[in-house]
């Protein structure tokens, strides 16, 4: 009996959790589809287009969503594993004293950098820069917060490709740029996959750097421009707008996801062969 009760009050549990975290997902579904939302999760009796319809001719939101978030996100993404990936490298071959408590170092800042604290001197740096209102200016910002925490992944991957591949071609003569370009790079591979995904993902998700250091509506990424659905005189969202530039926000993200699997399945392969 006692065993009884204790599956039952554990069920209850797990279903009320679950019911938790799946009631906004079926707001998210359905919302965009139903002509009349509200913040109840309700299935459309007639489902209709139409929401997309109005926001797909929304131009401001739209040039967020398919050229402002692409260059940032993009931008970011590749900064992010290409400088990770020398600095990652440069950490694990070099004999470098207190290597460890460096890079712990970095990853404890590396929430500061991008924090809403360091938004001042940030803003600082960047207007002496002359970069204020630039895609370069936010894509600096956004590498320089993310950069630490790559490195950390990024090494890992490093120091798991066996030094004697290395030791092997600098006896060919290869020069360290060389060994560097043909032989560890292509087995760090995954670890450049991850970061690059993981960066893009950061990047795209981004509110308070393009919120600040941009001021043309022009340039504003999608996660800035869901503004343009809320009403200028109250304040108030008009909702089912803004569940439909959500899933169209989230599309590009799921794609990539998708794409990413179907090519490798997570199975990442690197270049030497045994």
């Amino acid at each position: 009996m006692r065993t009884l009760l204790q599956r039952i009050v554990i069920t209850v549990f797990v279903v009320a959790v679950a019911t938790f975290f799946i009631t906004p997902l079926l707001w998210f579904i359905f919302a965009p589809f139903n002509p009349q939302v509200s913040l109840a999760v309700t299935i459309p009796q007639s489902p209709s287009l139409a929401n997309f319809a109005e926001v797909l001719g929304n131009s401001l939101a739209m040039r967020g969503l398919l050229q402002n978030s692409v260059i940032i996100g993009v931008g970011a993404m590749v900064g992010t594993s290409l400088v990770a990936a020398l600095a990652a490298y440069g950490l694990s071959r070099g004999s470098i004293p207190g290597r460890s408590l460096l890079i712990y170092v970095l990853i404890l800042f590396s929430s500061v950098v991008t924090g809403t604290a360091s938004m001042v001197p940030i803003f600082k740096l960047i207007f002496d820069l002359g970069l204020i209102n630039t895609h370069t200016g936010v894509i600096l910002v956004m590498i320089g917060g993310l950069l630490p925490s790559a490195i950390f992944i990024m090494q890992d991957f490093v120091d798991s490709v066996p030094r004697s591949y290395e030791e092997a071609a600098m006896v060919a003569g290869a020069s360290p740029l060389q060994i560097f370009r043909d032989v560890t790079f292509p087995s760090m591979r995954p670890g450049v996959m991850v970061v690059g995904i993981w960066a893009l993902v950061n990047a795209w998700g981004a509110f308070l750097i393009p919120f600040i250091l941009l001021r043309s509506p022009e340039l504003l990424p999608a996660s800035v421009t869901f503004y343009t659905f809320y009403d200028p005189e109250s304040g108030m969202p008009q909702i089912r707008m803004v569940a439909a530039y959500a899933v169209l926000y989230t599309l590009p993200v799921i794609l990539l996801y998708l794409l990413i699997n179907w090519r490798y399945g997570f199975r990442f392969f690197g270049g030497i062969k045994q």
